[in-house]
């Protein structure tokens, strides 16, 4: 049976997640989960709801399986967002997040929860929801991490600085 270590890179819209996830798969040679909520979400044909989150909670936790088995993952398997994001999200969102989001959240394992800091600039994207609130999102990160007791680091910086950050970040953490 492969060793694999999967680690969730998390954090406010608009901080990268999928940049980073796409060069530290490239960096290990490995595969990454791309964010289920973008494809869903680019697909809608309507605004979403409240339990759209629930559903793209489900094809989140199937694409980490998919990828996670797959012969072409090896090492570290890097998942764009997670269930965390999707409880943060629903919270700040909502107000309250579905019972099944939060049990699954408590049994998910991560060998290492990278949180991407708010230093980059903010990109228009028709699915961005809010500019100006990424500080108030980035500490509720922080707090949620610290109450669940999970192994992670804030990585910053721009560009190939970002990238060597989460690089020294793994290493110290996994290997």
């Amino acid at each position: 049976m492969k060793s694999v270590h999967k680690i969730a890179v998390v954090g406010p819209e608009c901080t990268g997640k999928s940049w980073l996830c796409a060069q530290l798969a490239h960096y290990y040679q490995t595969q990454w989960v791309p964010e289920a909520a973008r494809a869903y979400l680019e697909h809608l044909k309507r605004p979403y709801q409240y339990d759209d989150l629930t559903v793209i909670a489900k094809l989140q936790i199937k694409s980490e399986s998919t990828y996670f088995f797959s012969e072409h993952t090896k090492r570290f398997l890097f998942c764009d967002t997670n269930l965390l994001v999707i409880k943060i999200w629903s919270d700040f969102k909502y107000g309250k997040t579905d019972p099944w989001i939060t049990e699954t959240l408590h049994q998910q394992h991560y060998d290492l929860h990278i949180l991407t800091d708010i230093d980059l600039p903010w990109e228009e994207d028709p699915l961005r929801e809010h500019p100006n609130r990424r500080n108030e999102l980035f500490e509720l990160y922080v707090k949620e991490l610290n109450s669940l007791g999970v192994n992670y680091t804030i990585v910053s910086g721009v560009g190939e600085c970002r990238l060597q950050n989460a690089i020294r970040a793994i290493e110290n953490a996994i290997v």
